[in-house]
């Protein structure tokens, strides 16, 4: 499976939208929108991300729009994110959309979070030479409570 990063286009959105309202994915991810459903929240979010000076990739399979990474955040703070549709999890796409992003920004550290339940997104930072340095909680919306993360670094 080829898999690519691109900008975001609008057409893009649409999909990203579908994506994030995934019950499943919404569980698994925890810390999303307060409310995934409103479309109006939605759009502004991507519009104030899409201004902004973080560095947004869709991510493409073969050519399909299956997610989106980024890197966000004030220097020396910045963190990833990634999304990757529910339907192509345990492919490596995810892993390898991550390190496609981390080569286009060679800006290091870089942080990202994770669900400290969420192995599967712990896995693909670890491959991609994120090491955990902390644990703390934090109120995840898509489950209504406080929850356990995980905060690793990505070094020089």
């Amino acid at each position: 499976m080829q898999i690519v990063l691109r900008e975001v286009h609008d057409s893009d959105l649409p999909v990203f939208f579908r994506q994030m309202n995934d019950p499943e994915a919404l569980r698994m991810a925890a810390f999303t929108a307060k409310d995934p459903a409103d479309r109006d929240a939605f759009e502004a979010h991507w519009k104030r991300i899409r201004s902004s000076d973080a560095v947004i990739r869709t991510v493409l399979a073969d050519g399909d729009v299956v997610g989106n990474a980024a890197v966000y955040g004030e220097p020396g703070e910045r963190e990833v994110t990634y999304w990757v549709d529910r339907a192509y999890w345990g492919r490596g796409i995810a892993t390898a959309a991550l390190r496609a992003l981390l080569a286009e920004v060679p800006e290091r550290p870089l942080y990202a979070r994770a669900a400290a339940d969420n192995a599967g997104s712990r896995r693909v930072l670890e491959k991609c030479g994120f090491r955990l340095t902390a644990r703390a909680s934090g109120y995840a919306n898509a489950r209504g409570e406080e929850i356990d993360e995980v905060v690793l670094v990505l070094e020089g």
